[in-house]
């Protein structure tokens, strides 16, 4: 199914980059560095301590539910002020934790594929998450990159994808958006009128049938194929 697409938004976090390595290994950074300069908060709230203290202020904080960075400093504050360590190192350890965050290792087919699709319409990242493209060097494939954080509301909300599709400007269904996850990324996009590519790198099985995808792939170089196929010019008849 070939279809005109003029631009494109995509996910990040399991779209180019597997996150569990990348959320187990913060995880073991960050309780490093409160070994050296929080002892006491180290001791109190060990990685599963920790991730339990977080996991209560993201329940008692759902306003903050589009800003994981801001979330993560509380729970350092409240775990170094609960431990009795000094909570303005908070921010130091915050730092420690997110140069970890965006050290990312791409799935082998991401990184050639995202330059194809570059070369082919304007990219733009979407994301709940709190990666930086220009710390992970990425950064000029995209036209923009827009998270929850600085919109205010996250996927699947269709005002983040609206928002993207006004930056480019291009209307919604001429936008591919491109994820991972089947409710934040297909049916935050099909609700919001952009067209939909499920890359089920898992081969999962599709679980509504009232909606599909428009798109589905295992990976991102079957995208940037099926694009390619889309914009090469049909042959002149003899």
């Amino acid at each position: 199914m070939h279809f005109p697409v003029r631009a494109i938004t995509l996910d990040l976090d399991d779209t180019l980059w597997p996150f569990a390595p990348i959320g187990a290994r913060v995880e073991r950074v960050l309780h490093e560095w409160l070994l050296q300069h929080c002892p006491r908060t180290a001791q109190r709230f060990p990685i599963e301590a920790m991730r339990k203290l977080r996991e209560q202020l993201f329940i008692e904080r759902p306003d903050l539910a589009h800003d994981f960075s801001l979330l993560r400093k509380l729970s350092l504050v409240r775990a170094m002020e609960l431990a009795g360590d000094d909570p303005g190192h908070a921010d130091a350890a915050f730092k420690a934790f997110y140069e970890e965050r965006n050290r990312v290792e791409f799935y082998d087919d991401a990184l050639p594929a995202l330059a194809r699709l570059a070369a082919r319409v304007p990219l733009a990242a979407i994301s709940n998450g709190n990666a930086d493209l220009s710390r992970v060097g990425v950064s000029a494939h995209f036209a923009f990159q827009l998270g929850a954080r600085e919109h205010g509301t996250p996927k699947p909300a269709a005002s983040i994808f609206h928002a993207a599709c006004a930056r480019f400007p291009h209307t919604p269904g001429d936008v591919l958006h491109v994820g991972d996850d089947i409710e934040m990324d297909v049916l935050g996009a099909h609700r919001a009128g952009l067209r939909s590519c499920w890359i089920n790198r898992d081969n999962a099985r599709w679980p509504h049938a009232d909606v599909r995808p428009d798109l589905e792939f295992t990976t991102l170089a079957q995208l940037a194929d099926w694009l390619d196929a889309a914009h090469t010019p049909e042959p002149l008849a003899a």
